[in-house]
């Protein structure tokens, strides 16, 4: 079954605060969004896979980045 691709909405408030906020300072928060869900990534496939070397969780890391959406 294929998914939807899936638009969310942002709220009134938050939607100003952002217009207010620099190019850098959203580009900072989205960047630090990425960053933490890397993170959170690598974390999850590291207790999946004990076995893996720090090398092997940042090749599927990449992998799941770059091709699997799923």
């Amino acid at each position: 079954m294929q998914k939807v691709p899936q638009i969310e909405m942002v709220d009134d408030v938050t939607a100003e605060i952002l217009r207010r906020m620099t190019p850098m300072d959203r580009l900072a928060i989205a960047n630090g969004m990425f960053e933490r869900a890397r993170n959170m990534l690598r974390l999850n496939l590291a207790r999946e896979h004990p076995d893996w070397d720090e090398f092997q969780l940042r090749e599927a890391v990449l992998r799941r980045i770059q091709y699997d959406s799923e």
